[in-house]
């Protein structure tokens, strides 16, 4: 927001000082920890709720931070930023029950300023957002949590209702960023246009964090110094639609799988065991011998995408992050920290200036809307949109990883005296054996064109 507007919402604030505070966040993750800081940076009253007895207590992460945003947020954050490591190693695996293809790409680009992703701890890393808001002005209320909203008489969203002793906190907007089973959201009636149940939009995912020593971890993932790397994995969570994911942080390593709510449900099967059995696969084995436990951690995750977002804004509401869906689950891309703080970011702004113009209403904070779509957050989603409903198939999940691995089974196999094969007799080969009909991956291909192209 350029300083004549931060100005504007400053003086709003002060003639208006019939609340106790302008803007109250719920949620001190990163959708939350951005919206209390841009609201702050505008000379706003801040209120930052978080449930947990500091941000980042509750938290669980298996994944890797993405920059370019808080290139706008925070300028140089690789200084200030608490890394494990630097991802300068991405590889995208498929697995069959005893065969393993591994597309594997590194760059010593993103081993350097401005950098591409890191790994880190969300204990350290949602500190330090926090702590980021606080010195733009925005108070931290740890161990509160937000029991339901409070209302005008117009209906207007007022405040929230708290377990604190002092009880309740009215504001001006309230912005909801309380995870993905936001009941702030839901109470205001934000999702009452997204179609089916939220289960069917909901993954669960599962991590373990095992110690190794850093020169072993150095050693078998191929790294040195401060450079890590990010495993994505595809088929190996067998009949339960997933994928899996391996990261190396400084002095462990962090190994899970995302599942499919409404598939593990049919299929019986408890999510440590399916996690075991990537653990014990040939492939992944060999790079977890020797670790010890630390953390067994379990989260739902959004993963329905575009069109499982409820809507952004009501009468003096915004919502933000994981409590409205925008963790982006798309194949080789499983992203949502970074969507969080593209989300929170606009979410202060937008508020800061429907302050400014002294109108919260639901009219009022629409450009919140407007920011996300000419952003990234909304325009990956949009265009992404039939993604989850692609990865998740049975083809995604079964046939295609098998057919891949068969492929290349038999390209690499040397057969003398046989001649060797050329490659369309492989591919027909694999396709008829798992059964793939071409109709089949016509359909599959032009969806991933309309998504990727």
């Amino acid at each position: 927001m350029p300083p004549e507007r931060h100005t504007e919402a400053s003086a709003a604030a002060r003639t208006e000082g019939d609340t106790d505070f302008d803007v109250v966040v719920v949620g001190a993750g990163p959708a939350g920890s951005a919206a209390a800081l841009e609201a702050a940076r505008a000379g706003l009253r801040v209120a930052l709720l978080e449930r947990g007895p500091y941000p980042g207590a509750k938290n669980v992460y298996g994944g890797v931070v993405y920059g370019r945003i808080l290139d706008e947020l925070v300028p140089d954050w690789w200084e200030h930023m608490p890394v494990q490591r630097w991802v300068t190693r991405r590889s995208t695996m498929v697995l069959t029950g005893h065969q393993a293809l591994t597309v594997d790409f590194r760059t010593e680009d993103w081993g350097r300023p401005p950098y591409n992703g890191a790994t880190a701890f969300r204990s350290e890393l949602d500190g330090w957002l926090a702590s980021l808001a606080e010195d733009a002005g925005a108070v931290l209320v740890p161990a509160t949590t937000a029991t339901g909203l409070l209302r005008d008489p117009g209906g207007r969203v007022s405040g929230v209702r708290t377990d604190r002793p002092d009880g309740d906190l009215t504001a001006r907007v309230v912005i909801a960023c309380d995870g993905v089973n936001s009941f702030l959201a839901k109470e205001a009636g934000l999702f009452a246009k997204v179609p089916g149940r939220q289960s069917e939009h909901t993954s669960l995912g599962v991590k373990e964090t095992l110690a190794l020593p850093r020169e072993v971890i150095e050693e078998r993932f191929g790294v040195s110094g401060r450079h890590g790397q990010d495993i994505e994995i595809l088929g190996c969570t067998g009949s339960v639609p997933g994928g899996g994911f391996l990261y190396t942080n400084l002095d462990s390593v962090s190994v899970g799988v995302v599942l499919s709510l409404t598939g593990l449900a049919a299929s019986g099967r408890r999510p440590e065991e399916v996690l075991a059995g990537l653990k014990s696969h040939p492939a992944v084995a060999p790079l977890l011998r020797g670790a010890e436990l630390k953390e067994y951690s379990a989260h739902l995750i959004p993963e329905g995408g575009y069109d499982s977002m409820p809507e952004l804004a009501g009468d003096g509401i915004l919502v933000a992050g994981d409590a409205a869906a925008m963790c982006l689950a798309a194949g080789v891309w499983l992203e949502g920290v970074n969507y969080a703080l593209g989300a929170g970011m606009h979410a202060g702004r937008a508020a800061a200036a429907a302050i400014a113009a002294g109108d919260t209403s639901r009219a009022g904070l629409a450009g919140y809307r407007g920011r996300l779509e000419e952003s990234f957050v909304l325009a990956d989603h949009r265009r992404l949109r039939r993604v989850p409903g692609l990865v998740f198939s049975e083809r995604m999940q079964q046939t295609y990883p098998g057919l891949l691995c068969d492929v290349a089974q038999g390209f690499f196999t040397v057969d003398n005296p046989r001649p060797k094969p050329g490659l369309r007799r492989l591919l027909t080969g694999a396709a008829r054996r798992r059964g793939l009909r071409l109709r089949h991956v016509l359909s599959d291909a032009f969806t991933g064109t309309r998504s990727f192209g």
